[in-house]
């Protein structure tokens, strides 16, 4: 005889479902509806643990000192997948604050929006040298949506 682990009904041993509460034996509990998070946007899977180690310092060059940070990492680590990840977002940012210049064309507003942009680029960078300390590859956020240097 089994007895309902729930409300303690005596059953048969071929039930597989309790005939007073409903509770049914040997189930697998339920899973979670939602999936595991997944970031589509972080590819450090896609570089090995050794070549990250190795070239942190570099990669970090290229968010703290722009252009020269850029052609000294270019220059140092060419061979590097990782260091080269780090170029191509580095050039992003780069391109986007030229770019931001002519913001400065609209008079007033433009003035404003200006400062603004400049502040949003450098707290990218910052995310961005940090995420490199922690070993991560992410994309950086607002850059990751501009199509060129992928």
């Amino acid at each position: 005889m089994k007895i309902c682990p729930n409300c303690h009904a005596q059953l048969d041993d071929s039930s597989i479902f309790c005939t007073s509460c409903g509770t049914q034996f040997g189930a697998v509990p339920p899973q979670p509806a939602y999936a595991p998070a997944y970031d589509p946007y972080d590819h450090t899977a896609e570089f090995d643990p050794k070549d990250i180690s190795d070239n942190k310092v570099f990669a970090m060059l290229c968010y703290l000192m722009d252009f020269i940070g850029i052609i000294v990492a270019l220059l140092a680590t060419h061979s590097s997948k990782y260091t080269m990840f780090h170029v191509r977002q580095a050039l992003k940012i780069t391109v986007v604050s030229i770019l931001s210049v002519f913001v400065l064309i609209i008079p007033f507003l433009g003035w404003i929006a200006f400062p603004i942009l400049q502040g949003i680029i450098w707290v990218i960078k910052i995310i961005s040298f940090f995420q490199i300390c922690s070993g991560k590859a992410k994309e950086p956020a607002i850059i990751r949506s501009f199509g060129f240097l992928r």
